[in-house]
């Protein structure tokens, strides 16, 4: 939305204000300006500037001669070539002395909605184009126009991510600051530093602007756009959107982290392993008492040998939606007492991780049934060599950024711009996977060849020694506009979660109805030998994950049983001899997944999972041993 400059007040005079009012204020947002550094000693001016003023100088203030009313602070712009972008610039110059700013945002949005509102919000092109450096003065926006400004914007956007709300609510929101917030220019040694800060009274966010050291009259206002950043081959990478440079030297072999690493996100997660105990044995013909807070299994599990229980300590099965943390209380205390998570499992659920303890099957480039994948928080130098290695041999570079642990494809964004790459590092915990450029398509009568995935369910009955099963039934799910490699911000041409959009076509076919639908596609391939490389690829990936004890894999503990879901795709490859091959390709490994398709098309669903996990018994259960 466009943001408009409110007229700011004078100076004000703080001095008789209640002391409450500024107590109220840090109680509010003391933790999130102690976070972002913003010293203590400036709050009781933002606070004031917040409810009094709100507002930094323009350009036009000093081209209009206006003089700034603020005893603490003004600034005059003179031109200047930007720190390297393709726009003219202005360079902000102290005149006197200042103590803190606030900055207005021209334009605040999520990525996905960007395109249309530049599209459709009046006079939001023009500016985005005029403060970008960018030729446009037409009255109807040009998509060409559209276009320069949705590339050209990784040079000026800011983020922050809201920390309540829904899963929607949390995904990272970018801005683009006001003319005199968007000309502040980059320095190693900058003179101030930016933040955001939301303003809960008015529900808006700001970026507070303050001096790093003792200024003099006449220096730049600076801030470094690495900011925080020690590590110098680290720094020219974030600064590459702005000082294009080469980092082919860089090795880009990526070996499985140290066990420290491992180690970090054990501590992290606050997880308490469970100490070791023998393997419950329990009366063949025992009726298991079951604490659930999942309505799905409370509406659907009706097999005999299990029955509901409210009292959480009474329960032979505990059956929860949300994570367990302390496994070493229960291994002590009840360690009789089964349940649907393995300590750990995170290493196959956390889409880092995942690609981390892959690299056991694979070597440092993974393995086949795996994209690349590189960790951008750890492993940013090695993904930019990679990635202008390819540019360089003239291969395909299209990526795809996701977030560590979101699914439903919240915050998920296809580019082939490697600035638009580095600067998502931003915003939230992120990996980059090679796009898939050849997959596998389907032909809908509608619409034409799209884009499906696959969704397996699984079940890990245990892991020492390992046995895994697949549900028989599979799920699928399918994009709505014919694929090519091309506009994409088309949801509807590169996704294929439409369950959850709002206005969109939901194509569902049944897997039994697929199959011959698939092979009289695909003539040469009949699906038993597909399925057979997908369980093969199952097998691969859990016996990766099981092979070290915990931390470093999945931990052994023998009450513990597992339901995952996962999604995968299939792409094109070429074997040696030059045979066309299907080749299966993990997307993610989901956690407590969303079984109300299962249970609404197969009633005996949660039986099966119950009698296959907790009983033992798989006879009559739609289910496949896998390994």
């Amino acid at each position: 939305t466009l943001s408009e400059r409110r007229p700011r007040g004078g100076s004000g005079n703080m001095e008789g204000e209640s002391p409450e009012e500024y107590k109220a204020f840090a109680a509010l947002h003391g933790a999130a300006l102690s976070a972002s550094g913003v010293p203590p000693l400036y709050w009781e001016r933002l606070r004031h500037k917040l409810e009094n003023e709100v507002g930094g100088p323009t350009p036009e203030d000093s081209v209009d001669g206006e003089e700034e009313e603020d005893e603490l602070a003004e600034t005059f712009y003179k031109k200047a070539q930007p720190f390297s972008t393709n726009a003219s610039c202005f360079v902000c110059v102290l005149t006197r002395g200042v103590f803190i700013f606030l900055i207005d945002h021209a334009w605040t949005y999520r990525v996905e909605h960007a395109h249309q509102q530049l599209l459709h919000v009046p006079g939001l092109l023009h500016r985005m184009a005029n403060l970008m450096g960018i030729d446009f003065h037409g009255e109807v926006a040009d998509e060409g126009a559209i276009e320069q400004v949705l590339q050209e914007m990784w040079k000026y956007n800011q983020t922050y991510q809201l920390s309540q709300g829904t899963a929607e609510e949390k995904v990272p929101v970018w801005y683009i600051m006001d003319e005199f917030g968007s000309r502040i220019q980059h320095s190693d040694e900058p003179t101030f530093a930016t933040a955001p800060l939301f303003y809960i009274p008015q529900q808006i966010a700001y970026t507070v602007l303050w001096p790093l050291r003792d200024l003099e009259t006449g220096e730049e206002v600076t801030r470094d756009y690495a900011y925080g950043e020690t590590d110098r081959l680290i720094r020219k990478c974030m600064l590459l959107p702005w000082a294009p440079a080469d980092v082919l030297d860089v090795n880009y072999s990526t070996p499985e982290p140290s066990e420290d690493h491992y180690q970090a996100i054990l501590n992290k997660n606050n997880e308490k392993l469970p100490v070791a105990i023998n393997p419950p044995v329990y009366d063949k013909n025992k009726i298991f008492k079951v604490y659930t807070d999942l309505p799905q299994i409370l509406n659907n599990l009706k097999h005999p040998r299990f029955e509901f229980t409210e009292d959480e300590g009474e329960a032979d099965i505990l059956y929860n939606f949300s994570h367990f943390k302390d496994y070493r209380k229960l291994s002590e205390e009840r360690p009789h007492v089964m349940l649907n998570q393995f300590p750990c499992e995170n290493l196959l659920t956390v889409k880092d991780c995942l690609a981390s303890i892959s690299r056991r099957v694979g070597g440092t480039e993974g393995p086949k049934w795996l994209p690349r994948t590189f960790n951008l928080h750890t492993e940013l130098p090695q993904f930019i060599s990679y990635f202008q290695q390819r540019e360089r041999r003239g291969e395909d570079n299209h990526w795809i950024c996701k977030p560590w642990n979101l699914a439903r494809s919240l915050d998920t964004h296809i580019t082939n711009n490697l600035n638009i790459i580095i600067r998502h590092r931003e915003s939230s915990p992120k990996v980059v996977s090679k796009y898939i450029e050849s997959p596998v398509l389907f032909h809908r009568e509608d619409v034409g060849m799209v884009k499906f995935d696959i969704r397996y369910v699984v079940l890990l009955r245990s892991v020492k020694p390992l046995k895994l099963y697949a549900y028989d039934v599979f799920w699928l799910r399918f994009s709505n506009r014919a694929f090519s490699l091309d506009d994409l911000d088309d949801y509807e041409k590169h996704f294929t979660v439409m369950n959850y959009a709002s206005g969109v076509t939901l194509k569902q076919v049944h897997y039994d109805e697929f199959i011959p639908l698939f092979e009289k596609q695909y003539p040469e391939y009949s699906w038993k030998t597909v399925q057979a490389e997908i369980f093969k690829a199952f097998a691969e990936l859990f016996q990766a994950a099981s092979a070290k004890p915990a931390p470093f894999g999945i931990c052994d503990y023998p009450s513990s049983r597992a339901v995952y879901a996962i999604d995968l795709m299939l792409k094109w490859d070429t074997t040696r001899d030059g045979k066309r091959t299907m080749q299966p390709q993990v997307l993610e490994v989901n956690f407590n997944p969303d079984c109300d398709r299962a249970c609404k098309y197969h009633p005996t669903f949660f039986n099966d999972v119950f009698s296959t996990l907790f009983l033992d018994e798989t006879n009559n259960c739609h289910v496949t041993y896998v390994v």
